[in-house]
């Protein structure tokens, strides 16, 4: 009785050990066939991670320059009626107007009065080409080499607001500036700071033209 009660002992952990041994051989089996599903997995996480945490960053950049360039714009117009940004804004879409039309003329043409200049638009001109324009020609019987890029932006930017055209700018549109309100223009971007100066930098460097 003694020996079948051992017998069946052994029996019993020898049986142990191959359903160990099973298991385990299936789990390496399972890895094996499993392998590429879970490194392939495990490679889409990291690529998600970091997919999200560059446009985390990216966004974040975005805000900051955004609020630096309120910042900027706010200091700058403190006392005008529209900032730079709608300035620019403005000017695209007298722009994008003056593309759509069918009109062959492409040159902007001036006449000069005793009193002001008078712009009328050619192709792709705007509200602020045309002051531009006028200020370009006031410059040329009234030289001020005291002018850098950076006032005659606020310059032409401050004729595109006070001038008192109303209604959009199209091809042959004509826009009369005074030249008693160039002058006041000059006069105003004189007294600027040179923070201010320093701030429409960037507005500069987009018109090489006025370099």
């Amino acid at each position: 009785m003694e020996f079948n009660q051992e017998s069946n002992e052994e029996q019993n952990s020898n049986e142990d050990m191959i359903d160990e041994e099973n298991n385990q051989s299936t789990t390496q089996q399972w890895l094996q066939d499993n392998l590429r599903i879970i490194v392939s997995i495990f490679i889409v996480v990291i690529i998600a991670a970091g997919i999200y945490s560059y446009s985390n960053r990216s966004q974040n950049v975005d805000q900051e320059e955004q609020t630096e360039q309120s910042d900027i714009l706010k200091d700058l117009t403190k006392n005008d009626g529209k900032t730079e940004t709608e300035t620019s804004s403005d000017a695209k879409t007298a722009d994008k107007t003056d593309n759509k039309t069918d009109k062959t003329s492409s040159v902007t043409t001036s006449q000069e009065t005793d009193q002001s200049f008078i712009e009328t638009a050619g192709k792709g001109d705007g509200t602020t080409k045309l002051a531009r324009k006028a200020l370009a020609d006031y410059l040329e019987k009234n030289s001020d080499s005291s002018l850098t890029p950076e006032h005659k932006i606020y310059i032409e930017d401050y004729l595109r607001k006070n001038v008192g055209h109303k209604g959009g700018v199209k091809i042959g549109t004509s826009v009369e500036f005074s030249k008693s309100l160039i002058g006041d223009a000059i006069a105003k971007s004189k007294n600027l700071s040179d923070g201010q100066l320093k701030n429409l930098h960037k507005y500069a460097l987009r018109v090489p033209s006025l370099s």
